[in-house]
């Protein structure tokens, strides 16, 4: 063992005692952390426009502080990119995360010299966390890859600004500098499928034990990897071992990179997110990630299927239930106050208090009042999946409501990498994993309101020329599983 694989072991162990002080006290945890945030922010404009000097309890933060997504917290927001001080937080943030909005174009999400340490710690307690619980660390002697944004960042009134992956990059401790790739040069580099290939160039001969990145763009480093050498990426990098995500569900993806690595390897889940970093994977042996309670965020839990009414019930963390769909809820140190960051979450246990992401709550598809979520597709299609040797290398799903003939379903629009030898007995295996998972679904299918599912088949790196065509190929970036419209398939539709 190397000296620098000793000392990370170290390293974890204490970091491991230092989380369980707050694992163990969870409730305490988020009590402190809120009252914090209430006496830090009192006297700025948002404290002073809703009395934070009056909040003594969640309750009265419930009645003083409404739930708002970006477009509520808009105005304050460009209060503070105008250069405003002590407008959402005490004086001014040091970056802001840029990302691409909906209604209102880009969303300027503020980083603090209070929440960024935040980002950076969670991302190493991951790997620490994994070293600790499985005794793994020789990879720490060799050379990691992050795909990610690009570190160039432009500046508005004196603060900068960038993808928040550009942002942690000028974060890479001393330590990890000379292992971490690929180049500063290359990682500049804007268009994605230049950047891949300069980076399959960089690392192709190198030691690369850690690789990291959203699941669909490391597909596409591995297949041009695989594509260059010949051989499968394990053989290329004997010592790779460990890939680490975050984005989007690894599941679907998971037979096609071990087709493409030529093995299995361990991977960590993490849930970052510009507005805060809120869990990451403790354990191989547990499902789900820690839930973040020490890391200047307080959460609250809206149940998804009330998030739509008039008073929907706002929960704290000591009134959460195992297996419900929660819209998550967040105020943080960096400003942001009862703020909607879209994501749904489910608990996996409540000691401590895991978390999986089952889905964003504007990506539904209800075009019947069917409630399908994403976790809902992910799985049925994994179920669909075991046992076969098919292989999907991307899809998303969406209502068709007016087919031309029959009644209407719900198309499945899928890349396939191995095809199923009998595709209309494929997708029944969906559907009918579908129906166990969505009572309200197979109520439609027994009641002829809708037939079985229709799968579309996409073309080799259809979703990647989809992704392109909206400016959206690479980084951060992630397609959706399921949208309530066509606007996807139409992009399909009209290559047809």
């Amino acid at each position: 063992m190397s000296v620098k694989a000793f000392a990370a072991k170290l390293f974890a162990k204490r970091i491991h005692v230092k989380t369980q002080k707050w694992v163990t006290n969870p409730i305490e945890t988020q009590q402190k952390v809120f009252e914090e945030l209430i006496k830090e922010a009192t006297h700025t404009q948002f404290g002073k426009d809703h009395d934070f000097g009056s909040i003594k309890s969640h309750s009265d933060f419930i009645r003083k502080v409404p739930v708002r997504d970006y477009e509520g917290l808009k105005h304050y927001v460009d209060k503070v990119v105008k250069g405003e001080e002590n407008v959402l937080w005490k004086g001014k943030p040091l970056y802001f995360a840029k990302t691409s909005g909906t209604t209102s174009g880009a969303k300027y999400i503020p980083l603090t010299k209070e929440s960024m340490p935040f980002h950076i710690q969670a991302a190493r307690n991951a790997i620490l966390s994994y070293i600790n619980e499985t005794g793994k660390a020789d990879f720490v002697s060799g050379k990691m890859i992050f795909l990610q944004g690009s570190p160039i960042l432009e500046e508005k009134n004196g603060i900068k600004l960038g993808r928040l992956s550009g942002i942690v990059a000028h974060f890479v401790p001393k330590y990890l500098q000379k292992n971490r790739m690929p180049s500063w040069e290359t990682n500049c580099i804007e268009d994605w499928e230049t950047k891949v290939n300069a980076i399959v160039e960089e690392t192709i001969k190198e030691n690369m034990t850690v690789i990291s990145g959203i699941p669909s763009w490391v597909q596409m480093y591995f297949e041009k990897l695989q594509e260059k050498a010949n051989k499968p990426v394990g053989e290329i990098f004997k010592k790779f071992n460990l890939f680490i995500y975050g984005g989007v569900n690894y599941e679907p993806y998971r037979a096609k990179f071990e087709n493409l690595i030529g093995r299995k390897v361990d991977s960590i889940e993490l849930f970052p997110a510009s507005e805060g970093f809120f869990a990451y994977q403790d354990s191989q042996k547990e499902k789900g990630m820690l839930l973040l309670l020490n890391s200047g965020i307080f959460y609250e839990f809206i149940k998804a299927d009330e998030f739509f009414t008039e008073y929907p019930k706002r929960y704290t963390i000591g009134e959460v239930e195992l297996g419900v769909n929660y819209v998550l809820i967040i105020s943080t140190n960096a400003g942001l106050w009862a703020y909607n960051i879209g994501d749904t979450i489910q608990f996996t246990s409540l000691k401590p208090y895991r978390v999986i992401v089952s889905g964003r709550i504007k990506h539904y598809i209800s075009a019947f009042g069917e409630h399908v979520i994403g976790k809902e597709v992910e799985s049925a299609l994994k179920e669909a999946m075991e046992g076969t040797d098919v292989r999907v290398n991307e899809f998303t799903v969406a209502p068709q409501i007016t087919p031309t003939e029959g009644l209407p379903y719900h198309e499945w629009f899928i890349e396939f990498e191995n095809e199923p030898t009998n595709l209309e007995e494929f997708a029944l295996k969906i559907d009918a994993a579908m129906r166990k998972q969505n009572v309200y679904y197979d109520d439609l299918i027994v009641g002829n309101v809708l037939r079985t599912l229709v799968i579309t088949k996409v073309p080799k790196n259809g979703f990647q020329e989809y992704m392109k065509s909206i400016g959206k190929l690479g980084g951060q970036n992630k397609l959706p599983r399921l949208s309530n419209d066509r606007k996807i398939a139409q992009f399909f539709e009209i290559k047809e």
